[in-house]
């Protein structure tokens, strides 16, 4: 058994009933996938080195990019970055508006010690480390000046880390915070932080005690990013990870849309190195980067990001903009399988391993692909869900045995998956887009 809590295990298995990538946890399972997960760690290497860093995660339908990315997620946060893991949707994420990109990013802020909303925690933790080291150099913390002085240290850390690049409204903003909750008043505190996060729904009555109005722009929304990375810093942590999940979602949006989201993308691309400490992960297919729809119709993001193969695609460098991931195997999903069952929290194990047997498992994995065409690499979501189902069975009903009782029944199946079942056919090839003009959309 793993040294998960009861705690994590139960959310693996949760997440997996519902045909979803595990937010923490994966580790535990995450197998064939050593060499890509090192070359992510070399990311943050460089990132705790100093490096501000882009990288972009390629692969089809089923290859397991979200699962990468929350791993990548899991393995940021046990070194000691905070994350935040973005999902691009065509309904709440415009991603040619840098204002709501970064009201997302906060949104999802997390740590090792408070998973999601994190900014105020670790605003809490800057000052605390403020406090202590005034009170370390001779500082009396109960002198009626001691928060003046932390006021201005504050002011000082905010100008040092992040090159002078904070904005004065970032810095009165957290100087009021502090003040705030040194008078007792927690809500307009953490209406503040809110603003900070990029809500366009504070009172004025906060947004006036710190001088500020209106929100946060789309223009001055990276400028914002950089104050807040400046504060992870200062907070005691490494750096931050910001994962843009399916990007191929751009795709399907207006080509005007379109083409500013890839515009938006072109200057994270080219700010990347400017910003140290700081790694963008996305994730995206080879439509997405390789099609005139995508990537392709910007040429300067194209020419920076392009993968590159030798040798009919046989070598690979994993250190290229575009990290590709292969599609499963079935030597991959029988060892996510045997992992899987090794946590399941069982009543009976010994009852487990003799009903969800090596025989049965390798049953399952036929049963689920055979309506596949033998295609693995599009199954784990529906495999996974029916392998948890048959433990589940096991575990709740004694008498029942699947290598008698089990008949399988896909359910409700993704366009991806009814494709590859020939069950629909592929949705029409998107028009060439031209060439999208370069423009700085924010």
């Amino acid at each position: 058994m793993s040294g998960l809590s009861g705690r994590d295990v139960a959310h693996i298995f949760e997440s997996l009933r519902k045909g979803l990538v595990p937010e923490r946890g994966v580790d535990a399972f995450a197998v064939g996938i050593e060499r890509e997960r090192d070359e992510l760690l070399r990311q943050l290497d460089l990132a705790r080195n100093g490096e501000g860093t882009i990288k972009f995660l390629r692969g089809g339908y089923g290859c397991g990019k979200t699962f990468m990315a929350r791993l990548a997620a899991v393995d940021a946060q046990a070194r000691n970055f905070a994350t935040s893991f973005v999902v691009v949707s065509d309904n709440d994420l415009k991603f040619h508006k840098f204002d709501d990109v970064y009201h997302k990013v906060m949104m999802e802020l997390g740590t090792a010690s408070c998973p999601r909303g994190a900014l105020g925690d670790i605003l809490d933790r800057w000052i605390g480390r403020v406090e202590d080291s005034l009170v370390a150099a001779g500082a009396d913390d109960s002198a009626a000046d001691f928060d003046a002085k932390v006021r201005e240290r504050l002011e000082q850390d905010l100008a040092q880390i992040s090159g002078g690049q904070a904005s004065a409204d970032l810095v009165r903003v957290v100087q009021t915070i502090f003040d705030l909750k040194q008078e007792g008043n927690v809500a307009d505190a953490g209406s503040l932080i809110s603003w900070l996060c990029g809500s366009d729904n504070v009172g004025a009555g906060p947004r006036r005690a710190a001088g500020i109005r209106g929100e946060i722009g789309s223009r001055d929304a990276l400028d914002y990013l950089r104050g807040i990375l400046a504060i992870v810093r200062k907070a005691g942590y490494e750096g931050l990870l910001v994962v843009i999940d399916e990007a191929e979602t751009i795709l399907r949006m207006r080509s005007d849309v379109r083409g500013k989201s890839l515009n938006g993308i072109r200057q994270i691309a080219d700010a990347a190195g400017s910003n140290p400490h700081l790694i963008w992960l996305f994730t995206g297919t080879p439509e997405f980067f390789d099609t005139r729809a995508g990537v392709a119709a910007l040429t300067p993001l194209h020419d920076r990001i392009k993968f590159l193969s030798q040798g009919q695609g046989r070598f690979v460098s994993l250190r290229q903009p575009q990290l590709p991931l292969t599609p499963f195997d079935s030597v991959r999903l029988r060892g996510v399988a045997l992992k899987l069952r090794d946590l399941y929290p069982a009543r009976d194990r010994e009852r487990l391993f003799e009903r969800v047997s090596d025989t049965f498992l390798d049953r399952l994995i036929t049963e689920v692909t055979r309506g596949f065409r033998g295609d693995v690499g599009v199954v784990p979501r529906q495999f996974l869900r029916e392998f948890v189902n048959q433990m589940d069975l096991v575990d709740e009903h004694p008498e029942y045995d699947p290598m008698v009782d089990y008949t399988f029944r896909p359910g409700e199946l993704r366009a991806e998956e009814q494709v590859a079942r020939g069950e629909a056919r592929p949705p029409a090839n998107e028009p060439d887009a031209g060439n999208v003009v370069v423009e700085d959309v924010w």
